[in-house]
């Protein structure tokens, strides 16, 4: 509200007005106090109380606390002067009341605000009619009507820097779900690829060996045959090349949590990088096997979106992720002892699903169930079964 407060571009419209009007009212009343009848020293005086109020703005003043409070009693004993030698200049109280309740904790302000009224009712009396209770009674509420004033501004200030902070936690939260979105199609996109070159290219490719491996060999030895040997010899070698390729593609296009790593292996990296609270047991039930790899994608992917839920939403002390191997399934489950929520209603603002429901869709694409089960103070278990040979098709 001072001028030695931080740039008005860190304040709410409404904030930045009542900042300038508290300076437009300390410079309107120095001025009337100052229209009538105003000698040399008068002038001078009061000059000088102005160009100390306007260097509260500068950096250097505002920077550090000592400083601050040395340009307050700066211009507070300039203000004095000038109510000694003008009483009516004693008006500009009711903006230094602001400015002291302001920039001054309640044990200091008061007390100052208090004195600050002294002086005025003492300039108030050297006037003709000497001290009457009107000149009492008027500064006396003036300074009422500032502390009230302050404490309200006070209340304006902190409700709207609340609801700054709130609105740049939902900006902050906003542009954090779009990167997420944008990375989450990224990674399908990936993870498309992967499976349309492994099941296509990937496969015509290696048939094409195949099939140049058994023509080279039906051919009869010698002769013409020789040409047409080495022709398909060389189809073979080209296409053997282009599947090494391709396949180092399909590589390159899986998660980093699976490359060099099996499933098992996988989720207990990513259990490991979550705590330490909440704490994440991972259980193994069953004999590991080997699956496809859009089925061992899915359920990395699952269980990073799962425990990412857990940690932004639940407050969970605990959570167990269990991957059971069953005959012809391999199954997912992640449970947390956490909150807890009603998975019929809607989400709460600042919870929104996409990760639940981009969860069930990957599943389902592959062929396997999925669910969510969970209550307000009962936590959640997210559940998910694929078969073990992958998708149908």
């Amino acid at each position: 509200m001072s001028s030695t407060e931080a740039p008005s571009s860190a304040h709410p419209p409404t904030l930045r007005l009542l900042r300038m009007t508290l300076h437009a009212m300390f410079y309107a009343l120095l001025a009337a106090g100052l229209s009538g009848g105003v000698h040399p020293a008068d002038l001078v005086v009061g000059v000088l109380l102005a160009l100390a109020y306007a260097a509260g703005g500068l950096p250097a003043v505002r920077a550090r606390r000592p400083v601050t409070w040395l340009w307050l009693a700066a211009v507070t004993v300039l203000w004095v002067a000038l109510a000694a030698l003008d009483p009516a200049a004693g008006y500009v109280a009711f903006p230094l009341f602001l400015l002291y309740l302001h920039l001054l904790p309640p044990r200091w302000s008061l007390p100052a605000v208090a004195a600050l009224t002294g002086v005025v009712v003492a300039a108030q009396s050297t006037t003709p009619g000497g001290l009457t209770p009107a000149k009492v009674i008027g500064p006396s509420v003036g300074a009422v009507v500032a502390v009230l004033t302050a404490y309200g501004y006070a209340a304006l200030y902190r409700e709207s820097s609340t609801r700054q902070r709130l609105i740049d936690d939902l900006v902050r939260t906003r542009d954090r779900l779009a990167e997420s979105q944008r990375e989450a199609g990224r990674l399908a996109e990936r993870q498309r690829l992967a499976r349309e070159i492994h099941d296509t290219l990937a496969q015509g490719l290696s048939s094409i060996v195949l099939l140049a491996r058994s023509a080279e060999s039906a051919l009869p030895p010698g002769g013409a045959s020789a040409a047409a040997r080495e022709r398909i010899r060389e189809i073979g070698g080209t296409a053997a090349d282009n599947l090494a390729e391709a396949r180092r593609f399909v590589e390159a296009l899986t998660p980093p949590s699976l490359r060099d790593a099996t499933l098992p292996e996988a989720l207990r990296r990513i259990a490991d990088g979550v705590g330490p609270v909440p704490e994440v047991e991972l259980r193994i039930d069953g004999e590991p096997g080997p699956l496809p790899v859009e089925t061992e994608v899915a359920l990395v992917r699952l269980t990073q979106e799962a425990l990412a839920n857990v940690q932004r939403h639940a407050a969970a002390d605990r959570v167990a992720v269990t991957l059971s191997y069953l005959d012809d399934q391999v199954a997912l489950d992640v449970y947390d002892d956490g909150r807890g929520f009603d998975p019929e209603a809607a989400p709460a603002v600042g919870r929104p699903r996409f990760g639940l429901h981009g969860m069930r869709e990957r599943i389902a694409e592959l062929g396997g169930d999925f669910a969510i089960e969970s209550a307000p103070g009962e936590g959640t278990a997210v559940a998910a079964a694929l078969p073990r040979g992958g998708a149908v098709r």
